[in-house]
């Protein structure tokens, strides 16, 4: 493979010890030719810490508002807790892993997002240099969803969003792993693909709801600006990975317009 490739991992994944497991293995596999970063969320986790310090979680458009209160625990959790923890598990299955936030080497640039979230920001690319330097020497750079505005405040980052950044930073592949195989129609089966046209008349019945409209409102927005579909699949099928890089179609294929 000549392109790097961008994995976006959260939810389950993240709870369940033998699922990132074989997804490190199948990246350990492919490590010896290809070039990976995996971007990670971990709303699951973050909302256990929440509640255990007696914060609610308040979600708008399948996106999560951070008060201000809140962006400390919720930086803790994803740029400490969870990305160390994935670190250290793919070490332990040698395979040298790197974890960062989204503000290191000023790979990404953040602005507050418009959409009254709360310390939320909307990332853009500004600099590969160090994710250049950490594949080029055979690195798995593991990067969180938190980014620093322009003033250095911190703010939580959609992690879909984030994937889409990177990917569009080190011109990547992107593949978008999720709970399910995909994304479903009206009709309840899963799609092999999916136009901004389908995906906005399925949003407007609710067929595609909750953190699912944030996912394929990124892919649709990466798929556009990289001008090539993105893929939206299951980890619970790791093994989907290899067939896309050899240029199978695997989960929901989001399409450029």
């Amino acid at each position: 493979m000549t392109k790097p490739l961008v994995i976006k991992i959260g939810g389950a994944i993240l709870e369940k010890e033998d699922a990132l497991t074989a997804l490190l293995a199948v990246i350990a596999n492919l490590k010896a030719d290809a070039k990976v970063v995996l971007v990670h969320g971990g709303g699951c986790v973050v909302d256990d810490m929440l509640a255990q310090a007696n914060f609610t979680t308040v979600k708008k458009h399948g996106l999560r508002v951070t008060p201000k209160a809140q962006i400390g625990l919720i930086s803790g959790a994803l740029a400490g807790t969870v990305n160390k923890s994935i670190v250290a598990t793919a070490n332990n299955m040698h395979l040298p892993a790197v974890g960062l936030s989204l503000a290191d080497g000023d790979m990404i640039a953040c602005l507050k997002s418009e959409l009254d979230l709360g310390e939320v920001g909307v990332p853009s690319p500004k600099s590969s240099q160090l994710l250049d330097a950490l594949l080029n020497s055979h690195f798995l750079p593991v990067i969180s969803s938190i980014g620093a505005l322009p003033n250095g405040n911190l703010v939580n980052v959609n992690a879909d969003d984030a994937a889409v950044a990177i990917c569009q930073l080190l011109n990547a592949e992107l593949l978008l792993l999720t709970d399910v195989n995909g994304v479903k129609g009206s009709d309840g089966d899963y799609l092999a693909s999916l136009n901004s046209e389908q995906a906005n008349t399925l949003i407007e019945q609710g067929v595609i709801a909750g953190g699912m409209t944030a996912k394929v409102n990124a892919a649709l927005q990466a798929a556009n600006q990289l001008r090539r579909s993105i893929a939206v699949a299951s980890w619970q099928s790791p093994e989907q990975i290899t067939e896309l890089l050899a240029g199978q179609g695997v989960g929901t294929q989001i399409q450029p317009d």
